[in-house]
């Protein structure tokens, strides 16, 4: 048996191979992620006689190539949680940190955990393309939102408070009623200088060309407040540019959102687990590609608690002796995206208030016995996932072969 532990990084790996009682087949040496180097590595594995496996620390994304092409070789290939490396045979007072040193510890882990190392399964197309497009939303959605409180600071510098004027939802291209509003009416002197029958006819005409509905009563309440505010940057064409330009800022950033939000659906409705997902509650066209870019192929967890592992909402254990805590904190050593979507999917679920949902009748019922918000919303995604687990499970073993 040959255990072959690789240290991950960005464009370069050190590998090490061993064998049990501490044999060293192959000092640690370098391998950079190009196809001449792997080819090489594939080769020099082959070449070791004996049943070879591959340990390799699932670190950012710096991993897959690796395990992607050593894979293809026919080689066997494990991706260990880093955590899970990190706490091995920690017995010693002294500390090194190296890669050389990382490589032989991973190879030290593959030898003692031999029969239990799990076989990598390469993501499919889809699944990698959707897992890269919801990192995207995210980033764009940050984006978003720093946008959105950067022109929030400006205008209440010219116009305080026009964010709350409208509570319409945004439309499917991403643009915003009071945003519209703001890049016309950017100062208050754009409001308050004209009439007020001067001004509704003006709002009426906007409304128009925008495709919004009209209300008098709105107008003559937008205009009565313009009287009573009070600005601080003047009205001339610096400030104008400057509230333009951070308009113009959001309106792109959002329009990005939905994009990433409508092609990830699309994407994730060629999925097997598409229609049983998007049957759960608290999940929508938006939620359900998350979850199921995040959650990757169901069928690689073997039970139920290796998926809330990986989520990081499974509970702790702490007895000893007599002693047993009875509440716990959650191991939080998982996905942070996963509990991140999990967490939107319980607020939703606490919005809408599925009266038949299981999920939702423990959350209200754990909030009815005065939990706390972190408590009741951790213990909700550790439900709702098991649930998922089963479900999804279910449907793609009933599924044709051919499917």
């Amino acid at each position: 048996m040959n255990a072959v532990g690789i240290d991950v990084s960005k464009g370069k790996s050190m590998v090490a191979i061993m064998r049990p009682f501490g044999e060293i087949v192959a000092s640690p040496f370098e391998v950079k992620h190009t196809a001449s180097d792997i080819k090489s590595l594939v080769k020099l594995i082959h070449s070791v006689k004996g049943e070879s496996r591959i340990v390799m620390e699932h670190t950012g994304r710096y991993y897959e190539v690796l395990a992607h092409q050593l894979s293809e070789a026919n080689l066997f290939v494990s991706a260990v949680n880093p955590k899970l490396i990190k706490d091995f045979d920690n017995d010693s007072l002294r500390k090194v940190k190296s890669d050389k040193a990382d490589a032989v510890k991973i190879a030290r882990y593959a030898l003692d955990k031999w029969q239990n190392l799990k076989q990598y399964s390469v993501m499919d197309e889809l699944r990698n393309q959707l897992k890269t497009m919801n990192r995207q939303f995210s980033f764009y959605m940050k984006h978003k939102t720093a946008m959105k409180n950067n022109l929030i600071g400006i205008l209440d510098q010219t116009y305080p408070g026009v964010n709350y004027y409208f509570d319409s939802p945004a439309r499917n291209d991403g643009s915003q009623k009071w945003v519209d509003f703001a890049s016309t009416y950017w100062h208050v002197d754009c409001v308050r200088k004209m009439s007020l029958n001067a001004f509704i006819d003006h709002y009426q005409k906007w409304c128009k060309r925008k495709k919004y509905n009209f209300s008098q009563p709105k107008a003559e309440e937008i205009y009565g407040k313009a009287k009573e505010l009070v600005p601080i940057l003047p009205k001339d064409d610096v400030t104008k540019l400057i509230i333009k330009q951070a308009i113009d800022q959001l309106n792109n950033a959002s329009v990005t959102v939905e994009e990433l939000r409508s092609l990830m659906n699309e994407t994730a409705s060629k999925l097997p687990e598409y229609p049983i997902v998007m049957q759960m509650k608290g999940v929508g066209p938006s939620l359900g590609p998350q979850l199921m870019a995040e959650v990757g192929d169901v069928t690689r967890f073997t039970h139920k608690g290796a998926l809330t592992a990986f989520a990081g909402v499974d509970p702790g254990v702490n007895e000893s002796g007599s002693y047993e805590q009875k509440s716990v904190p959650t191991s939080k050593r998982g996905s942070a995206d996963l509990r991140k979507t999990l967490f939107q999917v319980m607020d939703v679920l606490i919005k809408t208030k599925p009266q038949d949902d299981p999920v939702y009748q423990f959350l209200d019922k754990k909030r009815a016995q005065g939990k706390a918000y972190y408590v009741y919303m951790t213990a909700g995604a550790n439900k709702f996932l098991r649930i998922y687990y089963g479900r999804v499970k279910e449907y793609l073993s009933s599924l044709p072969e051919s499917e």
